[in-house]
């Protein structure tokens, strides 16, 4: 038998841990009422996969997102999963690598268009600010390397929860990162689950709750946690 004190058991263990962490942040979906949220993980590969093209234009560092107004954003109106930030607009600091000989200004609003729009129209993410610092000067265009595709912890939907969820279309499949693929409470239940990248994470995320909410029995109150949005197969 296979124990978390074995040498097994303590790598899941240990794996598991670091898989959780990798998530990053859990940012907000949409606004107070979408009970959604999605790891930052997954929103960054997105974000630079929208902004790796090929080309000469400028060439994404660093990127964070966090919430612009701690202080001041709203408290959801559903039981978020645990740690997720709070469903107040969002603030995208990120840095940049151009090319001598473009204009630096022009470069540098050019990503932050493209941020801005991919966070609103592929992920649902509201975005108050967007940031960007040009931290170096190149002579060349370098190679832009491939986004990495992220790994998904899949999971079986198993109860009329999982099933609900995973028959949404734009659902890849459930996830288990944070444990099991579903939580439920009293009068509530969260769901974790990867999302296509040809439909919109806060909108697959909307049609998840209400399928739950239907399917379960007292319909009770949903969460999504969107852990990654990667391609079928």
């Amino acid at each position: 038998m296979t124990t978390a004190d074995g040498p097994r058991g303590a790598d899941g263990w240990t794996a598991a841990v670091r898989q959780r962490l990798g998530l990053g942040r859990l940012l907000p979906l949409g606004g107070p009422a979408d009970g959604a949220w999605i790891s930052e993980r997954a929103a960054v590969t997105v974000l630079r996969g929208v902004v790796a093209g090929p080309g000469p234009g400028p060439v994404l560092g660093e990127l964070r997102i966090s919430v612009a107004d701690p202080d001041g954003a709203p408290d959801a109106e559903v039981e978020p999963p645990p740690s997720a930030l709070p469903p107040g607009p969002l603030r995208i600091e990120a840095t940049m690598s151009a090319v001598s000989g473009q204009p630096l200004p022009a470069a540098a609003e050019a990503l932050r268009s493209a941020l801005l729009t991919a966070a609103s129209q592929r992920l649902g993410l509201v975005v108050a600010t967007v940031d960007v610092r040009v931290t170096e000067l190149l002579d060349t265009p370098p190679d832009r390397p491939a986004p990495v595709p992220a790994e998904v912890r899949g999971a079986r939907a198993e109860g009329v929860a999982a099933t609900a969820a995973a028959g949404v279309p734009g659902v890849v499949t459930l996830t288990r990162v944070l444990g099991h693929a579903v939580h439920t409470g009293p009068d509530r239940v969260r769901v974790e689950l990867a999302t296509d990248p040809g439909h919109r994470a806060l909108d697959v995320a909307r049609a998840v709750r209400g399928a739950v909410a239907n399917a379960v029995e007292g319909h009770p109150s949903v969460a999504v946690l969107v852990t990654a949005v990667v391609e079928r197969g």
